[in-house]
């Protein structure tokens, strides 16, 4: 039997998993970390942490594969997925970082995308690139390092997706894929698959600090290098394979890689995407080539910064007393008893409504001032009142997106596809049923984007072509099917949610200046 490894970098951990050419996980193993949030509305990390956590799993997985008796030579590839970096690591000459990672929650470009706004052709912006401008996107925030940290600027050679970044340390090799460069957003041609000399020139972007070298994410960027091969128990010259963000990665791990299919990743942040041959920026997702045929297919995305981050959020700071309490539990894990409490509470909270807006928010809002709100509350309200209002929250800015969404896409698929940490949650996959009408799935091995980028290592390697991993190594498993009682009642409180930030922005705005 044959293996590969397939790693994601993520925002909050990294995971890797040991894969046999059959789909069957062998070995996992995860490392987690912080990033770190100097500031409000700021979010960075150095890239060596996620190095040392890419060198972590891979150890592990090697190590657990050998203990099951596999010859660690039968290890024939290995592919890395990343987090969207954002700005990327911008690198010296050495292709030594200068300054940590701007990543993709990083709001503090808001100036530097409105002068954008201002000063460049935005129709013109949109047609090439498909996607729009905001602080979100890599490029405002190389436009903030130039203006705050020149001195960086002045010795970038390159800047690097956080997977490109690893690759090069494995491999000694410098490439960008597809779906990293595109969603960099402003410097990326959409319709030529290549960066945009035109708008580089009208940002004023050196082209040169763009890597030469773009390649599909199924492609060898290169061989593994005899110190790291040493190091993990791999051969030397292993090909490791370009990956791609981890959204697209998920949702190709998830199966969707035809037209219309459509997969919702719902950890940390959340990102609702599907796949189109052709996008239209003016509709407010963000969209960048497909980790699979990609010269072909387009993954259009919206997504919200805080989802699984409001969750956290609330639990930590109100919750507690569930958190003390189930500490004496046999499972210990105070969501547990979060839903089960919310789940007595009716369909759309008794009238109290969340915004998830937490740090600002994305598509389609796209306003970095935008805030976090409660709104409806009375003191008839609980915890678990408040705590549903959350979920629903989150749903609601899903189904905002999906909306969105429809208005670009011929067609979307009669079933919704969810993964990531909000698929634990049997409560959280009715709502989400029930908010947007579709029939919610998910995928059995837990894994996404790692899962997806042994696939890709599959592919790039040989191991499995390009047609059998349209149907992907995951099995869908239904979760909950939308009830036409509370489908109704959420349609009405939609309508509020999405009259409420209208209203609310001037209020949000000015509590910022202040």
């Amino acid at each position: 039997m044959e293996y590969v490894i397939g790693v994601d970098i993520g925002t909050q951990s990294t995971k890797a998993l040991l894969v046999a050419r059959d789909g069957a996980i062998v070995a996992k193993h995860s490392s987690s970390y912080r990033p770190d949030t100097p500031k409000p509305l700021w979010a960075e990390q150095w890239p060596s942490v996620w190095f040392d956590a890419v060198g972590e799993c891979i150890a592990h997985c090697v190590a657990e594969a050998v203990a099951q008796g596999i010859d660690a030579a039968s290890i024939r590839g290995v592919c890395v997925s990343s987090l969207y970096g954002g700005s990327g690591i911008p690198v010296d000459e050495a292709i030594e970082p200068l300054h940590p990672c701007l990543i993709w929650m990083d709001r503090r470009a808001t100036a530097q995308a409105d002068r954008v706004r201002e000063q460049v052709d935005l129709d013109r912006l949109q047609a090439i690139t498909g996607n729009g401008v905001d602080s979100y996107y890599g490029f405002t925030k190389m436009l903030w390092l130039r203006e705050h940290r020149p001195d960086v600027w002045a010795k970038t050679r390159y800047f690097l997706p956080p997977n490109a970044y690893v690759i090069h340390r494995l491999t000694g090799e410098i490439a960008v894929d597809h779906s990293s460069a595109g969603n960099i957003g402003g410097v990326y041609d959409v319709a030529r698959r290549g960066w945009s000399a035109e708008m580089l020139d009208a940002l004023d972007i050196p082209a040169r600090m763009m890597p030469e070298r773009l390649v599909e994410s199924a492609d060898i960027v290169g061989g593994l290098l005899p110190e790291w091969a040493a190091r993990w128990g791999l051969a030397a010259g292993t090909p490791v394979v370009a990956g791609g963000v981890d959204a697209a990665v998920a949702t190709f791990a998830a199966g969707a890689t035809r037209a219309g299919q459509h997969v919702a990743m719902i950890g940390t942040s959340m990102c609702w995407g599907y796949i189109n041959q052709h996008v239209d920026a003016r509709h407010g997702l963000v969209s960048m080539p497909h980790v699979l045929n990609g010269t072909r297919d387009l993954y259009v995305f919206g997504g919200a910064i805080t989802a699984g981050a409001s969750v956290t959020w609330y639990r930590e700071q109100f919750c507690q007393a569930e958190v003390a309490a189930a500490l004496a539990l046999p499972h210990g894990d105070p969501h547990v008893l979060l839903e089960e409490a919310a789940a007595r509470v009716p369909a759309g909270a008794q009238g109290a409504m969340f915004l998830p807006y937490l740090m600002g928010e994305r598509s389609p809002v796209w306003d970095a001032k935008a805030s976090g709100a409660f709104v409806g509350l009375s003191l008839a309200h609980t915890r678990a009142h408040l705590y549903r209002a959350v979920l629903e929250g989150v749903a609601f800015a899903l189904r905002h997106n999906i909306e969105a969404g429809r208005k670009g896409s011929e067609s979307l698929d009669d079933k919704l596809i969810v993964v990531g940490g909000a698929a634990h949650s049997p409560l959280w996959m009715q709502i989400i049923a029930d908010v947007t009408g579709f029939p919610v799935w998910t995928i059995g091995e837990e894994v996404e984007a790692a899962l997806g980028a042994a696939l890709l290592a599959a592919v790039g390697t040989g191991l499995v072509t390009s047609d059998t991993a349209q149907n992907g190594w995951s099995t869908l498993i239904e979760r909950a099917q939308p009830d036409a009682a509370r489908v109704a009642r959420y349609a009405d409180y939609f309508d509020v949610y999405t009259a409420l930030y209208p209203a609310l922005m001037p209020s949000m705005h000015r509590l910022q200046s202040i």
